[in-house]
């Protein structure tokens, strides 16, 4: 468990470092997705720490590295120019795979009804980047998929970890058991 969170910094450091600058002519919405492009995931790795959940932590990193590289991988691979001329490199968006990837991890590790909120800023995050005319719909729908895709591969539900199927024998009977730990 030590070794996984050294690993959490990663994530954290990549989306500030990544983030751009508040220039004075962005909208508020744009201001906003921003916002949202650090806080799904900033949560989402909270959680795993606050729980204390070594594997989960460690599960969120390895999507979140794997979103990353796919998502600027495929940036640099299409090169597709963003709508009215505002560069490159369009698709997909990298601020909805991050915040989907964000919060399809909640989801998909502690529960639907925990990742609501996450869902909710992610999707305003996908509509700001539309707003703020860098992204047209097919960016963004790639976008949520490797974000939610690179979660698929490396999570794993929280409450498997405290299910046990047990097994007794004693003087010819049998005892067939299932114990979850709240």
């Amino acid at each position: 468990m030590r070794n996984h969170l050294l690993l959490v910094p990663l994530p954290v450091l990549f989306l500030i470092f990544n983030v751009q600058k508040t220039q004075a002519q962005k909208s508020g919405i744009e201001t906003a997705g921003d916002i949202g492009l650090i806080t799904v995931p900033a949560a989402a790795l909270t959680i795993t720490l606050f729980k204390g959940d070594g594997e989960g932590t460690w599960q969120f990193t390895k999507g979140f590295l794997l979103n990353q590289a796919v998502t600027y991988g495929v940036k640099v691979g299409v090169n597709k120019p963003r709508p009215f001329n505002n560069g490159d490199n369009a698709f997909p968006s990298g601020h909805t795979s991050t915040s989907f990837q964000g919060a399809s991890f909640i989801h998909k590790r502690y529960g639907f009804k925990y990742s609501i909120p996450a869902y909710a800023i992610a999707g305003f995050t996908a509509f700001s980047r539309i707003d703020a005319q860098k992204h047209d719909g097919w960016d963004l729908l790639a976008g949520a998929v490797v974000g939610i895709g690179s979660t698929l591969l490396f999570t794993t539900e929280y409450q498997q970890e405290h299910m046990e199927l047990t097994f007794n024998t004693t003087q010819g009977n049998y005892l067939l058991g299932f114990n979850y730990k709240f």
